[in-house]
């Protein structure tokens, strides 16, 4: 083929990409953009807003943006213009506008291996049929009288286990309770058992999966994880069918009452709905639960105060319940940890297992001045707002006691209770699409921390720390070396 043939070929091409761009000029040029780099093509700035870099902190490269073009800024972020905000009250009312302005818009990668049936990526009606299943599942009612009684039974499952000067990985055991509690909790599957430890060696694989890059090759992560997911559904599918055939034969047994079976009798959801729901489900339940729980044992081993004055509370907790005779953790109990609710949201608000929400604006929005084009993605940038300054008085240090109302251990009572009150304080988002399971993982960390501290010191072996990759995580594992004690 001659040079001439080939332009002739390729002119239609490249006079619709002309016109493309030159739409696009045209109509930024209507809006009063913020300020920001468009990176390189398609590529845009992707790499380097995914750089690796320490979990209490929000990186080099947000940083140097935010310095160079304020807490608001576009970009071009995993192949779409992007608006980047790390200002509070935007993020406020991108949050709380959801379905209005602005709708969830995941990369089609997390679609692909969470299903598109998963709470995660669907908008509109069929996202709060599947979050209305998920509150009246996970319901104070239900909290109270069902859950609470098996997450301390994992909680104790797992740290009974651990030995005296022993060395292990306290993020890989935040996991395996998480895991156990939410296999329990989802399909009623006992810690140990074979089917329970094929299905959790198939989840590492999915999980592994789902925090890369969604390179769809042979032998890749991406590609592995799609492998574990069909195996994991069939698996679940299953285990639908077994329920299925005992409610037909009017069997009734203690394993109706898990999701799984509380899904087959109380809604009209089809078989693949079910199955993603399950597996989402699985997935939000289990990382950010186990992530959240390594971050409390990281910070507080640092914070000798914080863990002395939990002791305080959880051995007055102890005492009376021996006083009374009981043994188990009641929902009295839990409302009584009142400063372990400060470690929690201490630990939430500087670890910042979420850093980022996907959004995508549904119309033109005018915000501040800027212009938010219709069909831009919108990134609000959570651990940004935990992170600043202006909102938490030194947010780079853990200090539990700026959550207290009376505080007399920390400078910030001010800054900090209005920023709570007026919800800059967001680990579960917020919004329409508030995380469904944030009052569970909120009773999972405090009754793995009662459990802890009154029966255990632990120290780091070697250094360690949390990093943003941007998924959370320690990379050595979060290596501890723990003994026993008794304090009361």
């Amino acid at each position: 083929m001659s040079h001439s043939e080939l332009v002739v070929l390729l002119l239609p091409s490249i006079l619709s990409l002309l016109l493309v761009f030159i739409l696009m000029q045209r109509k930024q040029a209507r809006f009063n953009l913020p300020p920001g780099n468009m990176g390189w093509p398609f590529l845009g700035e992707t790499i380097g807003y995914l750089k690796p870099y320490s979990a209490t902190s929000i990186g080099e490269f947000m940083e140097q943006h935010i310095s160079r073009y304020g807490k608001i800024y576009k970009s071009n972020l995993f192949g779409e213009p992007t608006i980047v905000s790390a200002d509070a009250g935007l993020n406020r009312f991108i949050l709380q506008s959801e379905g209005r302005l602005f709708e969830c818009s995941y990369p089609r990668s997390i679609g692909g291996i969470l299903g598109k049936w998963s709470m995660l990526v669907l908008v509109g009606d069929m996202h709060r049929n599947m979050r209305s299943i998920s509150l009246n599942f996970l319901s104070h009612a239900r909290l109270r009288s069902h859950l609470l009684k098996e997450v301390e039974k994992q909680t104790l499952l797992v740290l009974s286990s651990w030995k005296e000067n022993c060395t292990f990985s306290a993020q890989d055991e935040a996991k395996k309770f998480t895991f156990n509690l939410m296999a329990k909790h989802m399909m009623s599957l006992d810690p140990g058992k074979p089917e329970t430890e094929q299905l959790k060696k198939e989840y590492v694989t999915f999980m592994k999966g789902v925090v890369s890059a969604p390179l769809n090759f042979p032998g890749t992560p991406y590609r592995k994880a799609l492998k574990s997911r069909s195996i994991i559904l069939k698996f679940i599918e299953q285990k639908m069918e077994e329920r299925i055939a005992r409610l037909k034969e009017g069997v009734e047994d203690l394993e109706e009452d898990d999701l799984l079976g509380w899904v087959l009798k109380h809604s009209n959801l089809s078989t693949e709905q079910i199955l993603d729901l399950i597996l989402s489900l699985l997935f939000a339940g289990h990382e950010t639960s186990s992530v959240s729980i390594a971050l409390a044992i990281y910070f507080l081993q640092a914070c000798p105060g914080a863990i002395q004055q939990l002791k305080e509370e959880h051995i007055e907790i102890s005492r009376a319940k021996k006083q009374s005779g009981e043994m188990e953790i009641n929902w009295d109990d839990y409302k009584k940890m009142e400063f372990t609710q400060c470690v929690i949201s201490e630990t939430l608000r500087l670890g910042n297992v979420v850093r980022f929400l996907h959004r995508k604006a549904v119309r033109d929005v005018r915000y501040k001045g800027y212009d938010i084009p219709c069909g831009w993605k919108v990134l609000p940038v959570i651990s940004a707002v935990h992170l600043d300054s202006t909102v938490f008085d030194q947010p780079q240090q853990f200090n539990p006691w700026r959550w207290q109302h009376n505080n007399a251990r920390g400078s910030s009572t001010c800054s900090s209770a209005a920023a709570a009150s007026s919800n800059h304080f967001m680990p579960f988002g917020g919004g329409p699409r508030l995380c469904a399971g944030s009052e569970l993982a909120k009773l999972e960390m405090a009754v793995f921390i009662h459990h802890l501290v009154l029966n255990f010191h632990w120290e780091l072996v070697g250094a360690d720390q949390a990093f943003a990759f941007p998924f959370v995580d320690f990379p050595k594992g979060l290596p501890i070396r723990v003994k026993h004690h008794t304090v009361i």
